[in-house]
């Protein structure tokens, strides 16, 4: 082994034995705060199994402890720094919590965890880790379904959208569509009731945590991660147009029995794929762009250099 060899492998067993030492204790702290948070933690994994619009949400701690690997020679480097101000947000953690428990309001205990999470960060490993760790705990807040309110809020709204967007493909396609509230009549003869599993609801949350994932995943400038992650949704919103399109006209043709497969069998598992195939092509059209526009900007730099 050359010495430059020696060198690089012994710098990088004195980052990560920095790390050892903080890791033990953020380890012990987090067992801590499983057993501190175990009747949220279990309300919330009840909610990912029932719940098909936040079934995604359990694959999100797998997620954070993948990208917290990754992460692990950035934190290595940052030497630990224990700030104060860690104790004072696992104290207004602990406020929210308590309100939550109060007022019988679940999602605030599920965000006081989070709260809780990020507030050992701070105690432990100081600003810097917390900096460096900042998009994790953005992408966490995934793992909790949203507030009755908002839910309502946004269900609603994407639910009238999904039968507005129907019935416009149905009459494109040439169908003779009667539309009452959430119902669709086609052909004065088949109904289709687009009910709130149908608004597209589980199939946003799922894509929003495919693009966010990739967006960390990927060596982009951070407005490409931005359009990424932002175009989710209405690649989300047309995707589960496409489906109910196709679920109609099965129902119209085939047989409903078909069109409830599809629905929630077939187009369930062939939406992500599509979906994360559209995130890459954006991907690959911004790198195109993003490469024609550099490109004269470069040929006229060149011939500014040349002397005369």
């Amino acid at each position: 082994m050359s010495d430059a060899a020696a060198c690089v492998g012994g710098a990088a067993g004195r980052r990560l034995s920095a790390l050892a030492g903080p890791a033990l204790l953020v380890g012990a702290v987090l067992a801590a705060g499983l057993w501190a948070y175990a009747d949220v933690i279990d309300a919330l994994m009840s909610d990912w199994r029932h719940d098909p619009n936040y079934s995604c949400g359990q694959l999100v701690p797998l997620i954070l402890i993948y990208l917290l690997w990754r992460r692990r020679d950035v934190l290595a480097a940052e030497k630990a720094r224990p700030s104060v101000w860690g104790a004072v947000l696992l104290l207004f953690a602990q406020v929210v919590r308590g309100a939550g428990l109060a007022l019988l309001f679940e999602s605030a205990q599920r965000y006081a965890m989070i709260l809780t999470a990020a507030g050992c960060v701070l105690l432990i490993g100081g600003r810097r880790w917390l900096w460096h760790l900042r998009w994790l705990g953005a992408l966490s807040l995934l793992m909790v379904p949203l507030p009755g309110r908002v839910h309502n809020a946004v269900s609603g709204p994407l639910q009238s959208q999904a039968t507005a967007g129907a019935v416009f493909l149905l009459e494109v396609a040439g169908v003779s569509v009667v539309r009452e509230g959430h119902t669709i009549l086609m052909n004065n003869r088949v109904p289709l009731a687009v009910a709130e599993a149908c608004s597209g609801l589980r199939m946003l949350t799922a894509f929003v945590l495919v693009a966010a994932t990739l967006a960390m995943l990927i060596d982009r400038p951070g407005w490409q991660k931005a359009v990424v992650v932002l175009s989710s949704v209405p690649v989300a919103i047309l995707s589960n147009l496409v489906r109910l399109f196709v679920t109609a006209e099965l129902y119209l043709h085939v047989d409903s029995a078909v069109a409830e497969r599809f629905f929630h069998d077939f187009a369930g598992l062939t939406m992500m794929p599509l979906a994360i195939a559209m995130l890459l092509g954006e991907l690959a059209l911004l790198n195109t762009l993003v490469t024609a526009d550099a490109g004269p900007a470069k040929s006229a730099a060149v011939v500014d250099a040349d002397p005369a």
